[in-house]
């Protein structure tokens, strides 16, 4: 199939906004469903694993491919819970285009800014869908300055809805100038086109003109017709919006309600309209690498093979699957492939359908499949053709903020544990496994408690292995507050060639969110340059334990000024730990502090719970940073920071004293200072385990 007629696209939200039913309705109107599956039922098909049916929500990214009016669309339905952000990233990595869902209730909330940051990073071209029109208090131009206001973009409405709430039920189309119907008997399945209604005629005119004057701010041909009083006709409205679309000038912004049916071809029009093909992204760019030289590789079946897997996954049934996004070339299954530098091949190719499967025999630029038979491949490494080797640019995943001590039941749930373990990590790139040195325990790190236990059900059910778990603990950091200095002369003498080493720093804060900067201002050559990564090195290795209790070190910057070296016994090694040891001495001058994950929160309840809510948040030694009462509605936003080791169980106290009227959401924020008294506290407990 032709690429220009391919769109790559991934739909992502806040959680609860309803993406997921917008897939669903997407599959069941390009023929791709026969029966709609709904979440609330736990029988949506993106939603397969049995962790997402029994709590009603996204967890891992879901990839399937339809078709709408010729045009092959390629779906990833990614989750909205801030805790499995791992799979908007590496999803967004991959895809041209995405369609952004907002909830016409809750407007842009904060996993939809998170989520829009990630899109903004690889700069992907979106369209926007505010979806839940039928619901009381639904507000769509209200959601529309949202986005202006909150994502700094410029949202145009290509859409405007008849009717909110109870009397939603039909939308105007601006390009078009036609009034779209559609009936609650028929499940959606046609679109009735008429003319607009005399008394909303006045108002569509005007949103139009709002549209093609938001366009042609973009296109020089349709400002001049435009400026002329010339009409300006629907194919001329649709390539200028394009053009700015694909541009990331403008966001087009549709409407509907995903559950009752209401406004999802038009949504597939306008991605077929709007959203890129793959010849309309950059080439991808890499690295050659032996020469080292920057190599593209653009959209094209003459072009060299070149792939990325953004995802690796455990299937029960095929083993270990690779997703693979095709940039460039076309390979045939049974293929030899350079996966990182090592040789490889394509046992099997499989075009996913959530967790179905169906055999491919070839695969080739555009394309987002899966594979059977890569062996140690990770998620970002580059798989391409021996005989032109490139390795693209890779992904950065988050560091997590939350852990728990997880132990086996018998010995014989040892073995079975740690290869289960191995085999998430392998899954999830934000999932961190360590052993904690003092108490020797187990500790499983991640992106927060949901998503620990998330991983504990799955090793408990799919790799039954038995465990015992400890409650979560929070992943504290240390730094400093203040500058000081220290040197460290490393000498051992032996029986034959001894070791030196001789180091003097100085250590000082850096702005948060720094993690760690090193500055080499050794004059005059008192340390050759080929020792300097080595003391690097070993200050990077003290950093991974602190003083205060061993809790990792971040936002601290490092000068190296001084120091001297030995003609025949001095080394790499000497210099290593000459730093490291020089990086001890230094911090624990420089009144180290502890430091906790705080959290960007944000509550949503009825406005007559808010003074329990705030009262509650102030003993959780949370920062309110405010209170929004939402327009037309009785609902009530509180935001606020909080610590993360206050917000566990938070969701069970939250509904208590609301009457289960309550929700909340969080992501992590930033590293604040731990107030002293708690400070001891922590400290006390933490040599006493």
């Amino acid at each position: 199939m032709s690429l220009e007629i391919t769109r790559n696209i991934g739909i992502m939200a806040h959680i609860d906004a309803g993406k997921t039913t917008v897939t669903e309705r997407i599959l069941f109107y390009t023929g791709k469903l026969h029966r709609m599956g709904e979440v609330h039922d736990g029988a949506a098909t993106m939603d397969w694993m049995a962790q997402e049916q029994e709590r009603g929500i996204t967890i891992t990214a879901a990839a399937t491919t339809c078709h709408w009016k010729d045009y092959r669309i390629n779906v990833i339905d990614t989750p909205g819970h801030i805790d499995f952000t791992v799979e908007v990233e590496r999803s967004l990595r991959v895809l041209d285009g995405a369609v952004a869902v907002f909830c016409a209730v809750g407007g842009v909330e904060p996993q939809s800014e998170t989520v829009w940051r990630q899109a903004d990073k690889y700069q992907v071209p979106r369209i926007a869908f505010i979806n839940k029109m039928d619901r009381v208090g639904a507000d769509y131009f209200r959601t529309v300055e949202m986005m202006m206001e909150r994502l700094g973009v410029h949202p145009v409405p290509v859409q405007i809805p008849v009717g909110s709430a109870e009397t939603f039920g039909s939308v105007i189309d601006l390009v078009s100038m036609k009034l779209m119907r559609w009936d609650k008997e028929e499940m959606g399945l046609k679109v009735h086109l008429s003319e607009i209604p005399y008394d909303l005629e006045e108002t569509a005119l005007q949103y139009r003109d709002q549209l093609i004057e938001n366009v042609a701010d973009w296109d020089d041909d349709l400002l001049a017709k435009f400026l002329d009083g010339e009409n300006v006709g629907e194919d001329e409205i649709r390539r200028a919006l394009r053009n700015a679309t694909l541009s990331n000038n403008l966001i087009p912004v549709f409407c509907g309600s995903a559950l009752k049916n209401i406004g999802i071809q038009p949504l597939l029009d306008g991605v077929n309209s709007y959203l890129p093909s793959p010849f309309d992204v950059p080439a991808i760019s890499g690295v050659h690498p032996q020469t080292e030289t920057v190599e593209e590789r653009a959209a094209g079946l003459d072009q060299p093979f070149a792939a990325l897997a953004f995802k690796v996954a455990t299937d029960p049934h095929v083993g270990k699957l690779t997703f693979l996004r095709v940039y460039s070339g076309q390979i045939e299954k049974g293929a030899k492939v350079l996966i990182g530098g090592e040789k490889g091949r394509l046992d099997r190719i499989l075009q996913m359908h959530a967790n179905k499967r169906k055999e491919l025999q070839s695969v080739s630029a555009g394309d987002i499949v899966a594979a059977v038979g890569l062996k140690n491949v990770s998620t970002g490494d580059t798989i391409c053709d021996p005989l032109a080797p490139v390795i693209l640019e890779s992904m950065d995943f988050p560091e997590p903020v939350i852990s728990l001590a997880i132990e086996p039941k018998t010995k014989a749930d040892i073995e079975k544990m740690n290869s289960s373990l191995a085999r998430l990590i392998e899954e999830d790139p934000t999932l961190r496994v360590q052993t904690d040195e003092e108490t020797g325990q187990l500790l499983l790190s991640g992106m927060g408690e949901l998503h620990l236990e998330i991983i504990v059900d799955r090793l408990l059910r799919e790799f039954g292995v038995s465990a015992e778990v400890g409650n979560p603990q929070v992943s504290y950091r240390e730094t400093i507050s203040r500058h000081a200095v220290a040197e460290h002369k490393h000498v051992r003498q032996t029986g034959g060639r001894g070791q030196y080493g001789h180091v003097a720093i100085e250590v000082y804060p850096a702005e948060k969110g720094e993690g760690f900067e090193f500055v080499n201002d050794i004059k005059g050559g008192t340390i050759p340059s080929e020792y300097i990564p080595a003391v690097k090195k070993g200050i990077k290795q003290a950093m991974t334990s602190g003083v205060l209790a061993g809790y990792p070190v971040t936002d601290i910057g490092v000068r190296l000024y001084d120091g001297s070296f030995h003609p025949v016994d001095s080394s790499e090694i000497a210099f290593l730990i000459a730093g490291s040891l020089a990086f001890k001495q230094a911090m624990r001058k420089a009144h180290p502090l502890l430091l906790e994950p705080m959290m960007k929160t944000e509550v949503i309840l009825p406005n007559e719970y808010l003074g329990k809510v705030i009262g509650d948040l102030n003993t959780r030694r949370a920062q309110v940073l405010d209170t929004e009462l939402q327009t037309k509605s009785t609902t009530r936003i509180v935001r606020a920071y909080t610590p993360l080791v206050q917000m566990f169980g938070y969701i069970k106290a939250l509904r208590s004293f609301t009457q289960g009227r309550a929700n909340y959401s969080m992501e992590f924020s930033h590293y604040s200072s731990v107030p002293t008294s708690i400070a001891e506290e922590i400290l006390v407990l933490r040599k006493g385990e």
